[in-house]
């Protein structure tokens, strides 16, 4: 199979059904550290820890930058140091590929 960093996220106009629960945690075992939330809308999150408020932006910088190739935006959290994103796929109400593959590549830019 190939890696979730090797794929690209596709546009989704809303006429496909979220994934399943079986197939989210499929995927979630392809992004370390996300969590899956099954409260409401199902959506995939993580915390990032930096070492001030200059290199949590650093990092929300470079996720812009990737969520602007990908054509997928992440929902952003800063809270000084400390950063949250939350992944669903709004047209769906839900989970979709593309939200795993954002993440595995959020996952691959963390350097911080």
């Amino acid at each position: 199979m190939e890696p979730l960093t090797e794929k690209k996220c596709v546009p989704c106009e809303g006429k496909i059904s979220p994934l399943s629960e079986s197939q989210e945690k499929k995927y979630l075992q392809q992004v370390s550290g996300w969590e899956l939330n099954h409260e409401g809308i199902h959506r995939i999150s993580k915390k990032f820890i930096f070492k001030d408020f200059k290199e949590s932006m650093q990092f929300v910088t470079a996720v812009a930058d990737l969520a602007e190739e990908e054509g997928h935006h992440p929902d952003i959290h800063i809270y000084y140091n400390h950063v949250n994103l939350e992944l669903h796929t709004h047209a769906i109400k839900g989970l979709h590929q593309n939200d795993f593959i954002l993440a595995s590549k959020i996952n691959k830019i963390n350097k911080y």
